[in-house]
């Protein structure tokens, strides 16, 4: 089921972008109803739609069948918030979001792989979380930029869909107070662009003062592009880091993002365990 959605998604994805005439800053795909092509839950589709229905980025969407796939297009900007994100520090990197449909997928992969919690650092406008929370994660969204928090409470409450958004510093956030027991961490941010300083943090948190150590999975968002990356491009640019902290590879899956829109390559995520 997993690689009839990846597939079909990126087709969708691929199809939609060479043709697609509209001049709004970010845009995305989902399918509007469950097909052989999308054999996901009907309950977690609709839900999906809610979360663009009722997020403020987005400001006009309508129908359009892509290769034979009927689908919802949602246009949006996200130029306000994109702004006032680069204000951060080097190891936060400015909000551009994955597309909802990734995020159900990457939670869908990380509910297969038996995790009980989904921490998404760095979560941007939450969706990650809310697709964690939707499949039954109990989730957690640290978000250091003030108002993608708002935005991220306004849409946990218009959706009912309580993710947890909290507007910390991920990098001096204490995660004991979580109790956390078997959580997946999802890390925003590419390696060499302050992703792996703030995905090195969250590892020595992990084992100094969780000891989650066995239990742990991360997630991490990497690039095909050479010109994002200085050094070793595979696993996504975050083989050295994976080598340092002893993580197993369990999974890559690559899935569209607002940033490979224009792209013929998508964004690989890893999926790794502690050894």
């Amino acid at each position: 089921m997993f690689d009839t959605v990846v597939q079909n998604l990126i087709k969708i994805k691929r199809d939609f972008a060479k043709n697609y005439s509209g001049s709004a800053h970010i845009q995305e795909v989902i399918p509007s109803q469950i097909s052989d092509d999308f054999p996901i839950d009907k309950n977690h589709l609709k839900q999906l739609h809610n979360f663009a229905e009722k997020n403020p980025i987005y400001f006009n969407s309508f129908e359009e069948d892509i290769l034979g796939i009927p689908c919802m297009v949602y246009e949006g900007d996200i130029n306000d918030y994109w702004l006032n994100s680069i204000k951060h520090g080097s190891s936060c990197q400015p909000f551009y979001p994955t597309w909802i449909m990734s995020a159900y997928v990457m939670a869908l992969i990380a509910k297969k792989m038996n995790f009980s919690e989904l921490v998404d650092i760095g979560s941007g406008d939450g969706r990650i979380a809310f697709c964690g929370k939707i499949l039954g994660f109990t989730s957690y969204s640290i978000e250091i930029d003030d108002s993608l928090v708002e935005l991220q409470n306004t849409i946990s409450t218009q959706t009912n869909q309580n993710f947890n958004p909290k507007c910390e510093d991920a990098l001096e956030f204490d995660y004991s107070i979580l109790n956390l027991k078997n959580p997946a961490f999802f890390i925003g941010g590419l390696p060499q662009m302050g992703g792996e300083f703030l995905a090195t943090s969250i590892i020595e948190k992990i084992h100094n003062k969780i000891n989650l150590k066995k239990n742990t999975g991360m997630i991490f968002a990497g690039t095909n592009t050479k010109r994002q990356l200085s050094g070793n491009l595979s696993d996504g640019g975050w083989s050295s880091l994976i080598e340092t902290h002893k993580l197993d590879v369990i999974d890559t899956v690559s899935l569209p993002t607002v940033w490979t829109f224009d792209q013929l390559v998508e964004t690989p995520y890893i999926f790794t365990k502690f050894k």
